[in-house]
C-alpha cells in the first residue's frame, strides 16, 4: 500500500511517516499541491490514499481536492483531510468535494493510524 501526505509542515509529514512505517505502507511526501500533482503524474496515480492539509501556500488543500476529483484517473483515490480547519462548514465542503474522512490537528498517532486503516477499508468509518 502506498499513501501520500501533502502538507507544508515537515513536522506533520514526519509524524505521518512514522504512522506509515508502523503500518508498513510506503509513503510519498509533497510540500504543496503542485508537487503532489507532479508525484501523482510520475506514479501514474498509483496511490492508495492521500492525506491532505487544507492550509498550504499556492494551491490550498481544498483546491487540490477539487482538482483531484475532476481528473478521471485520480478521482477514485480516497482523500482524508488532515488539517487545523475544524469548522463545520469546512468539513461539509470537503466531504461534498469528495473527501472520505476528516481529521483535525493536533492528533494522536493512534487516532491517525485508526483513521488511515478506516480509509483503507480496514475498519469502520
Amino acid at each position: 500500500m502506498r499513501i501520500m501526505t501533502v502538507d507544508d509542515s515537515s513536522v506533520v509529514r514526519k509524524i505521518i511517516r512514522a504512522a506509515a512505517e508502523v503500518l508498513q505502507y510506503e509513503l510519498e511526501e509533497a510540500e504543496s499541491g503542485m508537487e503532489a500533482l507532479e508525484i501523482l503524474e510520475k506514479l501514474n496515480g498509483e496511490i492508495d490514499l492521500i492525506l491532505l492539509d487544507w492550509n498550504m501556500p499556492g494551491m490550498n488543500g481544498y483546491e487540490l481536492l477539487q482538482k483531484l476529483k475532476s481528473i478521471d484517473r485520480y478521482r477514485s483515490i480516497p482523500v482524508m483531510m488532515v488539517t487545523t480547519e475544524g469548522q463545520k462548514e469546512n468539513i461539509v465542503m470537503a466531504v461534498k468535494a469528495g473527501a472520505v474522512h476528516y481529521m483535525t490537528k493536533p492528533f494522536a498517532m493512534e487516532d491517525l493510524i485508526k483513521r488511515i486503516l478506516e480509509c483503507m477499508g480496514r475498519g469502520p468509518i
